[in-house]
């Protein structure tokens, strides 16, 4: 009777570390981030030629990379700041289209994010500059009572694996990320 007490002993220790090393416990978590803002694929970019109003509106990026603007064709947008779509613009237009053309490019609208896992409403949310991960927390409704408000998974776009962080205050967000707060074990 001892051997089987000694038996289940052993194996309910073995379950107990075997629970207690999980992978996510294994991770540790990286302490900050960097982001750098470089338009991509589904951001809207505002072009204004100054006294060429068919020159002017507001385009998206597609999937190529590429916005289509009038008399130039496609321009390559994505993977790059506005300053260079400008330059670009400013030297093609320059180029038999228009005397000494004056073009400036703001970024109307970036790639939306996504929040998953323990918060009040999981979802996609707009992406505003500044944004933190507390800050997009709250925006979908804050945390649920199950949530780990210790931890956070960050996806980058064109990313293929989460990174997990301490949820400290200042961790940026980037256009396009997927953050997903999840359960908090006890």
């Amino acid at each position: 009777m001892t051997g089987l007490w000694i038996k289940r002993f052993i194996v309910f220790l073995a379950l107990t570390f075997v629970s207690a090393v999980s992978p996510a416990a294994a991770d540790k978590p990286l302490e900050s981030r960097e982001i750098e803002l470089k338009l991509a694929p589904g951001d809207m970019v505002k072009i204004t030629t100054y006294g060429q109003p068919t020159l002017t509106g507001e385009f998206v990026i597609s999937s190529e990379g590429t916005i289509a603007f009038p008399l130039l064709g496609n321009v390559q947008a994505a993977g790059v700041r506005p300053s260079d779509i400008q330059a670009a613009l400013m030297a093609g237009l320059a180029n038999g289209y228009v005397n000494d053309p004056s073009v400036t490019v703001e970024v109307g609208a970036y790639r939306p994010i996504y929040i998953l896992g323990e918060v009040g409403k999981p979802g996609e949310y707009p992406f505003s500059l500044g944004l933190t991960v507390r800050d997009a927390v709250a925006k979908a409704g804050g945390f649920s009572y199950r949530a780990n408000k210790k931890r956070v998974y960050i996806k980058s776009a064109g990313e293929a694996d989460e990174r997990l962080y301490k949820l400290t205050a200042g961790i940026p967000v980037a256009p396009g990320d997927t953050i997903r707060i999840g359960e908090r074990f006890f």
